[in-house]
């Protein structure tokens, strides 16, 4: 005769053989290093909030179909030891309005936030460097969109469809749009690049002859890029050096003080700092040079000072 004791070193036994268990408001299964993934979404929407963790145990993907066609309005907000969001994760999430995806991420799946029609703007932040194919598919309501530094490619139909998107900023690390990668974008008016020509496939750009692709000095492969396009170019010119002040980089980093400093390519510019505004007398603190148009800026020596202004200059 089995005791309780015996019946509930069974059931524990039994439980610990099963693939997946329920955790709160999500289905999780075990990956191969033994984080966890998130396989199904089991909640009724509101804020829906990933973990970084449970059970001491990380939670580093969101794995196919987790989420697809969730048919509630929610928002998520994805904890930050998620490094992948996988194929269609968020998928035909019709009622998606935000999303917030943490700077462990490196990687967003074919499809995965393809059919949010409520989705209106999402920040990418700089650690992705894969965005898959059809990843903001019809996102129809999606007005912005930010495209980090570390990206070499836009996949096939990445963006189709996004109807409300009215600019884009292509960063320096692009070499490559895939076709259809824009298609459909019909409020889109300006693609400003920050590096040179990116090669292009079929049909990237819905054609508008309102549409222009703005490039920056010294950058070539505009005249292959406007033939294959079918797009306006023209020089982009920032009249001034701009530092931006609305990246994840800007402000208090690790022992640091810094910020982007946004510009022509491969121009220099000054950054000069003084500790009083009332009577400043600036003195240079680094020369940046603009790489592909930018150049992150960083005072390592900033906790010296009772308080530190910067501007730039340049030559």
């Amino acid at each position: 005769m089995k005791t309780k004791r015996h019946l509930l070193q069974i059931c524990l036994l039994y439980a610990a053989m099963l693939p997946a268990v329920v955790q709160a408001q999500f289905l999780l299964t075990t990956n191969s290093d033994g984080s966890l993934n998130i396989s199904k979404y089991t909640g009724s929407g509101g804020v829906v909030t990933i973990p970084s963790t449970t059970n001491g145990l990380p939670i580093t993907s969101i794995g196919t179909n987790a989420f697809y066609g969730s048919f509630f309005y929610f928002s998520v907000i994805i904890g930050t030891n998620v490094t992948s969001i996988d194929y269609d994760a968020f998928a035909a999430c019709n009622y998606l309005t935000n999303a917030v995806i943490p700077s462990s991420v490196t990687s967003i799946g074919y499809g995965a936030f393809g059919d949010c029609y409520k989705l209106t703007s999402i920040t990418i932040p700089n650690s992705v460097t894969n965005i898959g194919d059809l990843a903001f598919y019809k996102c129809i309501a999606m007005t912005s969109i930010t495209i980090p530094n570390g990206v070499t490619s836009i996949g096939y139909e990445t963006f189709d469809g996004c109807a409300s998107l009215t600019n884009i900023t292509i960063p320096s690390s692009v070499t490559s749009i895939g076709t259809n990668a824009f298609y459909r974008c019909s409020s889109l008016k300006g693609i400003y690049c920050l590096g040179n020509a990116p090669a292009v496939g079929l049909s990237v750009f819905l054609y508008d002859s309102t549409l222009t692709a703005y490039y920056l000095p010294g950058t070539t492969g505009w005249i292959a890029f406007a033939a294959n396009t079918g797009l306006t170019t023209a020089l982009w010119f920032l009249p001034n050096p701009l530092i931006l002040n609305n990246e994840p980089s800007f402000g208090v980093q690790t022992n640091v003080f810094g910020f982007t400093i946004s510009w022509a390519t491969n121009t220099s510019v000054v950054v000069e700092g003084s500790t009083n505004l009332a009577n400043p007398v600036w003195q240079p603190v680094s020369t940046n040079t603009l790489t592909g148009g930018t150049s992150y800026f960083s005072d390592p020596q900033w906790t010296n000072y009772p308080g530190q202004f910067y501007r730039l200059r340049s030559p």
